[in-house]
């Protein structure tokens, strides 16, 4: 909790094409908690770290090594942590959380929280699919994480399938819940 009587939430982004749906989270949420939004190098190619940083209204995290913090560095963030969130939970966020590998802001931030977690997988369906995937999902479902499954929909491969993001309503409501 921050000195607001906010919970702090602590939003991944990792690079999906997907990460355009995210600000609409923090839209409807920034009134109830505070976001400090961690990018990875390939979200940044979807989405600019402004975007985030203009709606949470807090410096967004692309590099531990980056002294862009005006508000909290990354050591005191993982102390007022309420909740760790990623969407869109790329494969490879997801594979790296499942086996500890911590090669970027954001896969050390998930390693140094000791918080709830909550990811929101979205990508290609037969990524979802493939044995190694499932069994990362699997591995982190079994570690207490909270995974909020992909819905049926428009794929940027241009197939209709399993893989897209959930409505920024609905992870938004998982939230809340996750938090109350």
């Amino acid at each position: 909790m921050n000195d607001k009587g906010k919970k702090v939430v602590i939003l991944g982004v990792s690079g999906g094409i997907a990460c355009y749906r995210v600000p609409e989270i923090i839209s409807i949420l920034r009134d109830e908690f505070e976001f400090f939004v961690v990018m990875t190098a390939a979200a940044t190619e979807f989405i600019t770290p402004l975007t985030f940083k203009i709606i949470s209204g807090n410096p967004v995290t692309l590099d531990l090594f980056d002294d862009t913090s005006e508000k909290v560095d990354h050591v005191a963030l993982a102390d007022v942590a309420d909740l760790f969130v990623v969407a869109p939970a790329t494969a490879n966020a997801i594979a790296k959380f499942a086996h500890g590998i911590a090669d970027d802001a954001l896969s050390t931030y998930h390693l140094s929280l000791d918080v709830p977690r909550l990811l929101c997988p979205s990508m290609n369906h037969r990524m979802l699919n493939h044995a190694a995937t499932k069994a990362n999902l699997k591995t982190l479902e079994s570690r207490g994480y909270h995974i909020m499954p992909p819905v049926s929909g428009h794929l940027a491969c241009g197939h209709v399938a399993m893989g897209r993001l959930p409505e920024p309503a609905d992870i938004a409501a998982k939230i809340r819940e996750l938090l109350s």
